[in-house]
């Protein structure tokens, strides 16, 4: 269920995810029928693969909002499609971690709440992990 308060803000997932995950199914499911020469395992597999596939993006579909953020606190996607409302004095670090290892460089969104660690990608929000952080300390900080 969704806070009771609005959202002054949302981050969710972006549309062109969905339909890629969808389209990815839909080319195992092809892939394997295509390649299958009489073999029922590959048809298996690939059909479970496309299961797996298109299961992910039902959830991009069901609960596309990712992370929102309001007066009282934050509010994190929490399963499959229920949500976590972490009011602010709950919320103990907002930070984006980087890493690089073998020249690529990783970026994570870290919301603290203590017992909880929140982890978001760039793809979860679609926005950039430092402007969304950004946001965030700026809504903590309107409340006082």
């Amino acid at each position: 269920m969704i806070p009771q308060s609005p959202p002054a803000r949302q981050w969710r997932v972006p549309p062109v995810l969905l339909v890629a995950k969808l389209l990815g199914a839909v080319v195992l499911v092809a892939l394997g029928l295509l390649f299958a020469e009489g073999d029922r395992v590959r048809v298996a597999l690939a059909g479970l693969a496309a299961a797996g596939l298109a299961g992910w993006a039902l959830r991009d579909l069901v609960a596309p909002v990712r992370l929102a953020v309001d007066a009282e606190g934050i509010t994190v996607r929490q399963g499959f499609a229920g949500w976590r409302r972490l009011p602010w004095p709950a919320v103990e670090a907002i930070r984006v971690e980087r890493r690089t290892r073998r020249g690529l460089t990783a970026e994570t969104l870290e919301i603290d709440a203590g017992e909880s660690l929140h982890l978001f990608g760039r793809y979860d929000l679609d926005a950039p992990l430092d402007e969304v952080a950004e946001a965030l300390h700026a809504a903590r900080a309107a409340t006082g």
